[in-house]
C-alpha cells in the first residue's frame, strides 16, 4: 500500500484526550492506571495547570525505595510537558521523542488563556502505524477519529469511581 495513504502528520496519528492525575495520586494508583489504560505517561494536573509528567520510567526509577507505593505523582514527576504542534511530520515527532528520551509527546490546547493537554502521540502510535496494512487500521486515531460523546466519557469515569469506592469500603 502506498505510504501516502497512511497518516503523515501528528494530527492524523495522535489520540485526542489525555489521561491526567492529581499531584497527590500515589504510585500504586498510577501503576493501576497504567495497566488499566495501557499508558506510557500521565500528565500531572493541579487546578487545570499541567505541572509535569509521570511515566513508567519514573515509577521504576523509584521502585527500590521502601515507600515506593505511597510516593505521589508530584514527588516523582518530570517537570514540564514536552509538546509538539499537530501539523509537524510524524517522523519529526519521533525524532523529538528520541532526542529527549521520552515515549510520549503532548499537544496542548489554549482556551481563554488556560493551556491544557488535548492529545498525545506515543511509541504505541508508531507501532500501530508500522503494523497497519491500510488507513482503515488507523481509523480510530487522529483528529478525524470517531470519539465518545462527553456524556459517555463522564458516565464511564463516574462508574469507574463508584467501582473504586465500593472496593475501598469492603
Amino acid at each position: 500500500m502506498p505510504e501516502s495513504h497512511l497518516p503523515q502528520l501528528v494530527r492524523d496519528l495522535m489520540t485526542v484526550g489525555v489521561m491526567t492525575c492529581t499531584p497527590q495520586t500515589t504510585v500504586s494508583e498510577l501503576a493501576q492506571l497504567f495497566l488499566e489504560q495501557c499508558l506510557d505517561e500521565i500528565i500531572v494536573l493541579d487546578e487545570g495547570k499541567a505541572l509535569g509528567v509521570v511515566g513508567q520510567e519514573e515509577i521504576i526509577a523509584n521502585f527500590s525505595r521502601d515507600d515506593s507505593k505511597s510516593l505521589t505523582a508530584i514527588e516523582i514527576m518530570r517537570e514540564g510537558v514536552l509538546q509538539v504542534p499537530p501539523d509537524i511530520p510524524i517522523s519529526a515527532a519521533a525524532q523529538i521523542m528520541r532526542d529527549h528520551g521520552v515515549r510520549s509527546l503532548f499537544l496542548m490546547h489554549n482556551a481563554g488563556g488556560i493551556e491544557y493537554p488535548a492529545a498525545t502521540i506515543t511509541y504505541w502510535h508508531y507501532l500501530r502505524y508500522l503494523a497497519a496494512e491500510n488507513s482503515d487500521d488507523l481509523s480510530d486515531l487522529g483528529i478525524k477519529a470517531k470519539r465518545q460523546l462527553p456524556l459517555e466519557t463522564y458516565l464511564q469515569k463516574r462508574d469507574l469511581a463508584r467501582k473504586k469506592n465500593t472496593r475501598h469500603e469492603e
